[in-house]
């Protein structure tokens, strides 16, 4: 492998010249000549084609700029329309509705420029305002305008983050900022990679670490094993630990999960219980993922008793903090991930609770070179080795996905733009406008129900109670019809386009609402709001 460095390589003849038909900057007088077409006043756009832009027309400079004006007014009025608590969260039609209003098929012709700045402004009508500050249906809301201004760029970049030959300010500037989330993890070396999705990083971490355990896994498969291999995991974890354990063949049965307490948090001595079970049986346990922050009630497992549980069995930790990974940024809440240096890996998604636009997810690794000797190939026709640089930079042959969409930029520019102190205000401002919240529905306790009235995170589970619900007895009839209420109210929200929370079932435990304050957007005014105009949607329910 060559690691010279790319002064010592001598540098190559120059370039032949290529023809103007294919570079409108190559020589002085065409350079003149484009210079003057750019500065000159575009033709009327609206009846061109996608043939009199570049790269087609190469004087159509002018004509390409004012198409990307278009574009980036049309979304720039839509930012403004997100933020603006007077417009709507979205304009509800249901999807046959929607149909008919909108023109979704494919033609046989071209279509001029008109009609596709129409069709950008139609998309965006009829979307849901996930920045509106009274979106709190999902764990990934808001809108930061730096990081919008990082994906812009990104997309015109259209990169593939699998080789420093292709991404070398990206390549660098993932790694800077990997390096920054490891030490602020508390881990001394390691690796890490950015993968779509949450879901995507818990599955490296399981592969991971079934190789570490069992190398030779990579080469020959079950009959490297000498038993079935358990994974371990709550009750309340994210369903992707089922998907990853029937993905890498060992079945969802053979996934055990682990009970939790009243707060939705997994109770280290039922691991420690099932796990010598499972060695009773003559099975494999392997690995045990913890969840910092849990989907539903935001709960984040002790793990301090875990590592110790992991330690004792010799097993892999992984922490699933792709929801609660942002609460070590400030020093108000980091406690709540004590014992996470213990870890093997972690997974944290920074488009959760950092706000960084979709998608940006993080998986991260206490040991290096434990990715690329798990995940690589060696395809010679991708990863050469005598390329003019250190090939260690290249990062396609450590994922199992090979190329890899650009998700860094966004990230990068958005924490820039903070530094690690505006994110710590970031963090404390949504666990404060939380601790609003809560207080609010305990002041309104005959209008609501809270089912977790010291939330973890930014979860805040709770019932609301219509007027003739009141007064009625506590007990099973008004628990289910609890449970009827609140998807009627969501349903009321949508159509009414002013407020969007989600609810869900959990345990014995009917639908509730579970509102999530992930938006730096959100203040006091929208909380109050909230509690108003729920009442006001769902009285007479």
């Amino acid at each position: 492998m060559d690691r010279r460095s790319p002064m010592s390589i001598p540098a190559p003849a120059r370039s032949p010249r290529i023809s103007p038909r294919c570079s409108p900057c190559s020589s002085p007088a065409t350079a003149r000549r484009f210079k003057d077409d750019i500065e000159a006043m575009p033709r009327n756009i609206d009846k061109l084609l996608y043939t009199d832009l570049l790269p087609f027309d190469i004087t159509g400079g002018p004509e390409t700029r004012e198409f990307l004006n278009r574009v980036a007014d049309i979304s720039t009025d839509f930012v403004e329309k997100t933020f603006d608590r007077g417009c709507k969260i979205l304009d509800f039609h249901q999807p046959e509705q929607l149909k008919e209003v909108l023109d979704l098929e494919i033609p046989a012709d071209p279509l001029p420029l008109d009609q596709l700045l129409h069709d950008c402004r139609d998309a965006l009508k009829y979307q849901v305002k996930t920045g509106h500050p009274r979106f709190m249906n999902q764990l990934s809301c808001g809108l930061e305008v730096i990081s919008l201004g990082g994906e812009w760029l990104t997309a015109a970049a259209n990169i593939n983050m699998f080789t420093y030959e292709i991404a070398p300010v990206f390549i660098l500037m993932e790694q800077a900022t990997m390096r920054h989330m490891r030490k602020v993890i508390g881990y001394k070396n390691g690796d890490s990679i950015m993968a779509p999705g949450g879901s995507v990083s818990n599955l490296y971490a399981a592969l991971a670490a079934r190789h570490k355990m069992f190398p030779e896994y990579k080469e020959k498969g079950l009959l490297a094993l000498k038993g079935q291999l358990v994974m371990f995991t709550s009750v309340h974890s994210h369903y992707s630990l089922k998907g990853a354990a029937a993905s890498m063949g060992l079945g969802t049965d053979n996934l055990v999960l682990v009970p939790v307490d009243d707060k939705g948090r997994m109770i280290p001595a039922e691991l420690d219980r099932l796990i010598e079970e499972q060695k009773s049986k003559g099975n494999l346990p392997f690995f045990v993922c913890a969840t910092a922050g849990t989907t539903v009630m935001g709960a984040f497992d002790p793990l301090n008793p875990i590592a110790d549980i992991c330690e004792k069995h010799k097993l892999w930790f992984h922490v699933d903090a792709a929801w609660g990974g942002g609460v070590l940024l400030s020093r108000n809440t980091k406690h709540k991930m004590a014992g996470v240096e213990r870890s093997n890996s972690l997974t944290w998604n920074p488009h959760k609770l950092m706000g960084v636009l979709l998608q940006c997810s993080t998986v991260h690794f206490q040991e290096d070179g434990l990715l690329i000797s798990c995940n690589q190939m060696c395809a010679d026709y991708l990863f050469q080795q005598d390329k003019p640089y250190d090939v260690t930079y290249d990062t396609g042959d450590k994922v199992i996905q090979c190329g890899r969409h650009n998700d860094i930029f966004k990230f990068w520019l958005l924490w820039r733009s903070k530094g690690d102190s505006g994110f710590e205000k970031h963090i404390d401002h949504l666990f404060d406008m939380t601790a609003y919240l809560v207080e609010k529905l305990k002041t309104n306790n005959d209008k609501f129900e809270l089912l977790n009235d010291e939330p973890e995170l930014t979860n805040v589970c709770f019932w609301y109670v219509p007027y003739r619900l009141r007064t009625m007895k506590p007990g099973p009839e008004r628990h289910k019809l609890l449970g009827e209420v609140q998807p009627i109210l969501k349903g009321r929200m949508m159509t009414a386009g002013s407020l969007m929370i989600g609810y869900q079932p959990l345990d014995h435990h009917p639908n509730f609402f579970r509102n999530i304050i992930s938006s730096q957007a959100v203040c006091r005014d929208d909380i109050d709001f909230m509690i108003v105009e729920m009442d006001r949607l769902g009285y007479d329910l």
